[in-house]
């Protein structure tokens, strides 16, 4: 089989995976969770947040990083390209209605994202150094007694750790990099490789204090970018909302006007942007220092907040103002061009210094996903050897073509889902359980104060 023909190969097989009943597994298994914790992402989102931005109140407990250095890394691998390309993608095939269904998705998500930070604290172990390891492997074979499951969640993990989390963002960033600032992608290939080098060779302690210090700045970048696009445009919001609303439920803006079409391209790109349901982030929260594993998951939850309802908006609200959704732009083209319009040529330099951080960003957090995801299969033995490998790797990603190396990852990451979910909803049990105590430790320190 020619290149061409496996590359549609596994095209199709990937199509076929994040299709409808996967999609449906993973929203119905948010939607579940919400109703069995009892809308927790409503009731405790602000105390959630300020949880999360505040001063560790578990710096005493078990643990290799903080509340915030845990979110922060989770943060730096969910937030890459889906936030700026995979908005695009969706409002392009889906119509503007898809953002209200990556709303959605986001909402349930935050369920999911709780549920599963509570399990992987819960069922983490520490190793003789004192390092925790935790997620869907080992909840799936300590919680649910079913290793093999555990297994296979790792392997898929692992592959998807070196395309997705690696090779496919490096590609990016060298891409990027070419095409705005006519960088080589060689040059681009040895910076990110020396910087990937020395925040990951460290560890997670090492990668825990970049994260923390380097994605909110790169958050903060966008998300100011995007506010003074949505200040311009104050009076036009409230009719960008009703558009959004609107086509949500009558998919006018999609060719023949199918609804279906912009449920599962908004829920489809949600999912992509914050993982939820995917189990990768679980890992590490179980790195963080807490007291107990519901403490640590509310701060997880967060996490779906600001990737999906903070920043995927802000792309999404600025394509729908731009209305350049129909214009035959694709991916980033089409953020570009939106931002263009409100910012001049300074909107090609925002979206593309936003995918330079968010790109490099998820090499850091993934780089720690694939380290356990090895660990578990192998032994901890292997981690020097690893991180070595994945370095290496940065530079390849960045001056080689990729397609099918992405195709394959993406059917990887997919694959990833199946046995987390299984153990979630094995486990919601003791979900349930870790919420009740944590909502009387709540009550107790508000009585206390």
């Amino acid at each position: 089989m020619d290149h061409d023909g496996l590359l549609e190969l596994l095209r199709s097989i990937s199509s076929f995976i994040w299709g409808p009943p996967l999609l449906i597994f993973i929203v119905g298994t948010g939607i579940y969770l919400t109703f069995r914790i009892g809308f927790l992402q409503i009731r405790l989102l602000p105390y959630s947040l300020k949880l999360a931005f505040s001063k560790n109140q578990d710096k005493n407990s078990e643990g290799d990083i903080s509340h915030f250095q845990a979110l922060m890394t989770a943060l730096a691998a969910t937030i890459g390209t889906g936030n700026i390309v995979g908005v695009a993608t969706a409002i392009l095939i889906g119509g503007p209605g898809a953002l209200f269904w990556m709303w959605m998705s986001a909402f349930f998500g935050m369920a999911t994202k709780y549920a599963e930070a509570v399990l992987a604290v819960k069922y983490r172990v520490q190793d003789e150094d004192g390092e925790m390891s935790g997620g869907p492997m080992y909840y799936l074979e300590r919680g649910l007694n079913q290793k093999w499951l555990g297994v296979l969640f790792a392997l898929f993990g692992a592959i998807a750790a070196f395309g997705i989390g690696n090779l496919v963002q490096a590609n990016s960033v060298a891409s990027v990099a070419k095409s705005t600032f006519d960088v080589p992608t060689w040059i681009t290939g040895i910076v990110l490789t020396i910087f990937s080098a020395l925040v990951l060779l460290g560890g997670i302690k090492s990668i825990g204090r970049v994260a923390a210090f380097f994605v909110p700045f790169m958050a903060a970048f966008y998300v100011i970018a995007g506010l003074i696009v949505l200040f311009i445009n104050m009076t036009e919001i409230p009719a960008a909302i009703v558009l959004i609303l609107t086509d949500a439920f009558t998919g006018e803006a999609v060719a023949g006007g199918a609804i279906g079409t912009v449920i599962r391209y908004g829920v489809a790109r949600g999912v992509f942007s914050n993982e939820a349901g995917l189990g990768s982030a679980s890992i590490a929260a179980a790195a963080a220092k807490t007291d107990m594993p519901a403490r640590q998951a509310l701060v997880s939850m967060t996490q779906v907040f600001i990737d999906t309802i903070v920043l995927c908006s802000i792309t999404g609200l600025t394509i729908v103002l731009a209305g350049q959704y129909d214009s035959g732009l694709e991916g980033s083209e089409l953020t570009t061009a939106s931002f263009n319009i409100f910012l001049g040529s300074a909107g090609s330099y925002i979206v593309a210094i936003g995918l330079l951080f968010f790109a490099s960003a998820t090499i850091i957090g993934w780089s720690y996903y694939g380290e356990k995801c090895f660990t578990y299969l192998f032994s901890k033995e292997i981690v020097k050897y690893y991180r070595i490998v994945f370095v290496l790797a940065v530079f390849i990603g960045a001056v080689t073509s990729l397609d099918l190396v992405w195709t394959f990852s993406d059917i990887m990451n997919g694959l990833m889902a199946l046995p987390n979910l299984i153990g979630l909803l094995g486990l919601s049990g003791v979900v349930v359980a870790e919420t009740r105590q944590i909502l009387k430790k709540i009550q107790k320190e508000k009585r206390a104060a």
